[in-house]
């Protein structure tokens, strides 16, 4: 949801029966403002809320002026101070793999998690159980960034690819037809593209380069099951992310 549009959008999706209360929707609009003046984002996208036992995590993700360029995302527990997590690494990634459940709302809560390490002791090696500690921190930033590379979705035409490279915004852009808003192939993920890289020059020969420059929908699997739980504005469950991101 852009923050220049934040509560029509947030009405739109209250539909699902969640929602944010008045005074959270007037600290968002406000903050995010302020977020976006401060970093001198070029726009401001208010993420999700994901929901823990003792608070609720609001997301929000910072984007330059090139769209496609790496997204800043920022935390917050009461949608007024905002902090900026790092970004996701792939140590991160296989480190949280192993964390279930609910998440607690305390950024430095750690989890606990037991595994066997081979161990060198002279010509003999042995397994041996080390306890290792996993902030909640890590594992926003892990989830989230899952749940971006999964599905985070715009509409074809949202945006468009200069000549020079850069992605900006396309303000032209009015919406799909309700005939192209029914196919998969009118919404890209949100994200540096990964199968368009491997189709060959015939495939990519009926492609427009300023609009079909990401990877469609159109033949995507999903890896995981729906299941409702913990995560809102993008998904239900931390352990399964897999939900449709709003942009």
């Amino acid at each position: 949801m852009d923050a220049e549009s934040l509560l029509l959008s947030l009405e739109l999706a209250s539909g699902s029966g969640q929602g944010l209360s008045p005074d959270r929707r007037a600290s968002l609009l406000t903050s995010l403002m302020l977020v976006k003046r401060d970093y001198r984002y070029d726009r401001v996208l208010f993420w999700g809320r994901i929901l823990g036992l003792v608070a609720d995590y609001y997301i929000a993700q910072g984007l330059s002026e090139d769209q496609l360029a790496p997204r800043k995302t920022l935390y917050s527990l009461n949608c007024m101070e905002w902090s900026l997590l790092p970004p996701a690494t792939d140590e991160m990634m296989v480190q949280t793999s192993v964390v279930k459940g609910r998440f607690t709302g305390d950024p430095s809560h750690e989890y606990e998690h037991t595994e066997l390490q081979k161990v060198n002791d002279g010509e003999k090696v042995f397994e041996e159980e080390v306890v290792v500690q996993i902030k909640e921190e890590t594992r926003l930033v892990s989830i989230i960034d899952q749940i971006d590379k999964a599905v985070s979705v715009i509409p074809r035409g949202a945006l468009f690819k200069t000549p020079f490279g850069p992605v900006h915004v396309n303000r032209t852009f009015e919406g799909l037809s309700l005939s192209q808003a029914k196919k998969l192939s009118s919404y890209f993920h949100f994200r540096e593209p990964v199968e368009l890289k491997n189709k060959t020059l015939l495939e990519k020969a009926d492609l427009d380069p300023s609009l079909d420059f990401l990877d469609s929908l159109e033949h995507d699997i999903p890896k995981a099951e729906i299941h409702r739980g913990s995560i809102q504005g993008n998904w239900q469950d931390p352990a399964l992310p897999w939900p449709a991101a709003m942009t």
